[in-house]
């Protein structure tokens, strides 16, 4: 398989047509956006890492019956994906207040909620990537609710399966972001699953052990994707 011209690059990774109109080939890179694209930054072998645990976490949703975009590794900081038609609604779902919800709804950050909230965002840089409910998403036609029910089972199952597994790694995952596509009329999972898209903490400390290190100006970023790589695989 060849790499071939670039589709796209966004703030984290480069995407790549190839010689298969199925497949693209997803290039991790170092730079680092927070609030908004107002901080820019980058963190050394942020690429790398992100690519492994993304390419991690994708085996093991595999394994629990969710399927992905996710076709294979081609090196450290490169995989090869299924070429999906994105719908424009991210989905993030949240166990523990943090982030823009501790903000908007007052809630304590570190609360623990007594029911998984799971959110719409209208993915869309010009706007903001503004929160929507289904009357919104049916009115700007961005999924049938067809679509955004079976989006809502896999995101709650995605849940799940990494809550316990990550548990098991005196993790505790906070909240995180899932995007979805559509390969050859199939609904599947897609983006990545990494540091940058999920709030992870350590389960007795509460160190948070993801990007918002980078946000807050924690410091030590890079280790902090390490600590959960090395948490995930023994590596």
């Amino acid at each position: 398989m060849q790499k071939k011209e670039m589709l796209y690059e966004g703030k984290a990774k480069r995407v790549y047509r190839t010689d298969d109109e199925n497949l693209f080939w997803v290039d991790y890179k170092d730079d680092a956006t927070a609030l908004d694209g107002l901080k820019k930054g980058t963190i050394t072998g942020k690429g790398p890492l992100n690519n492994k645990i993304s390419a991690y976490f994708f085996r093991l949703l595999a394994e629990n019956g969710v399927e992905s975009h996710f076709v294979e590794e081609k090196s450290d900081r490169e995989m090869v994906v299924k070429a999906l038609q994105i719908i424009l609604v991210e989905v993030v779902v949240r166990n523990i207040a943090a982030g823009s919800l501790s903000k908007r709804l007052g809630l304590a950050e570190g609360t623990v909620m007594p029911s998984t909230v799971v959110e719409y965002y209208y993915k869309s840089d010009e706007l903001h990537d503004p929160l929507i409910n289904d009357d919104h998403i049916k009115v700007l036609e961005l999924a049938t609710p067809e679509q955004m029910t079976r989006i809502k089972e896999i995101a709650l199952k995605v849940n799940e399966v990494l809550r316990a597994h990550l548990a098991e790694r005196e993790l505790d995952l906070i909240d995180f972001k899932l995007e979805f596509g559509l390969h050859n009329g199939e609904l599947m999972l897609g983006d990545e699953i990494s540091p940058d898209t999920c709030r992870f903490w350590d389960k007795n400390t509460r160190e948070k052990l993801d990007k918002d290190r980078f946000r807050q100006d924690l410091g030590n970023v890079e280790e902090a994707y390490q600590e959960v790589y090395r948490r995930l695989t023994g590596k």
